[in-house]
């Protein structure tokens, strides 16, 4: 990695409220991130059914974007009290989303490098009623391989 790409473990959790059914996911991947200008960029790579899936998500004081490709496809867009929309593309087809932002929360730590960010959102999947999420993705300085 090049000096101003860093090591990251990333640990991301999830929680949907659909109408008082919770659902709750946590992933935990290493990935890389990059500070560029205003940004900073995490990517990392996951498997969905069994197939690779890129991920690189974009964060900024008021802006994160979710950019996945590979197996399944979608540019998500959290605008600060916005509403966006997005398709995301799987293999038995496409789903057309509207995401409206609540709430964006971006703490980073320099030393050690560290950060935390939390979003919560509200989804429309083709139209059908919306449903609550809460993310939280943080990610910390890892030992770089030798």
């Amino acid at each position: 990695m090049d000096d101003n790409r860093k090591r990251v473990a990333i640990h991301l959790s999830t929680i949907i409220d659909d109408n008082g059914q919770m659902e709750y996911n946590t992933m935990q991947h290493i990935g890389a991130l990059h500070e560029a200008g205003h940004a900073d960029i995490l990517t990392y790579g996951e498997e969905v059914n069994g197939e690779e899936v890129r991920n690189l998500v974009t964060i900024q004081e008021d802006k994160v974007t979710i950019k996945r490709s590979g197996a399944v496809m979608m540019h998500q867009k959290f605008l600060k009290e916005k509403r966006t929309e997005n398709i995301f593309k799987h293999p038995h087809g496409s789903v057309h989303m509207e995401t409206t932002t609540y709430k964006l929360h971006y703490d980073k730590q320099e030393h050690p490098i560290s950060g935390k960010v939390f979003i919560a959102y509200a989804v429309k999947l083709n139209g059908q009623e919306e449903r609550k999420h809460e993310l939280t993705l943080t990610y910390k300085e890892e030992e770089p391989i030798e």
